[in-house]
């Protein structure tokens, strides 16, 4: 049975950094393409960063320079690096996994794509 656990996910001011967790059983985190997407409220899911089988990465034009998806294979573990934050960030983050390649274009407008395998979220909260 794959499960992804996110945490990380606190309150901070803006400018503030966060480091979100995914923990993996169940499924090899270089298997298949791994994601970050996010869900504010009143809005669809989006896709912020993905991860490929030979650690290739592709952020979002709104996170690009800010967050690094990036990781562990030893430990199982997939992270999301988040610097400079801004209110705009808020959102619940959830970690994805797939058996398949990346797609070509990160996905938005609640898509899923090849994703099958979710965590449950962590919520970010950014104040000004």
């Amino acid at each position: 049975q794959v499960q992804l656990v996110e945490s990380g996910g606190d309150s901070v001011q803006s400018g503030g950094s966060l480091r979100l967790s995914c923990a993996v059983s169940g499924y090899t985190v270089s298997s298949g393409c791994m994601a970050w997407f996010r869900q504010a409220p009143g809005k669809e899911r989006e896709e912020v960063a993905q991860i490929d089988m030979i650690g290739t990465t592709t952020h979002a034009a709104s996170v690009r320079g800010r967050f690094a998806i990036s990781r562990a294979p030893a430990k199982n573990m997939l992270y999301l690096q988040m610097n400079s934050l801004e209110p705009g960030d808020t959102a619940m983050y959830y970690c994805a996994a797939s058996h398949y390649t990346c797609p070509a274009s990160l996905l938005n407008g609640g898509q899923h794509g090849p994703f099958v395998y979710w965590g449950q979220g962590t919520q970010v909260t950014v104040s000004l």
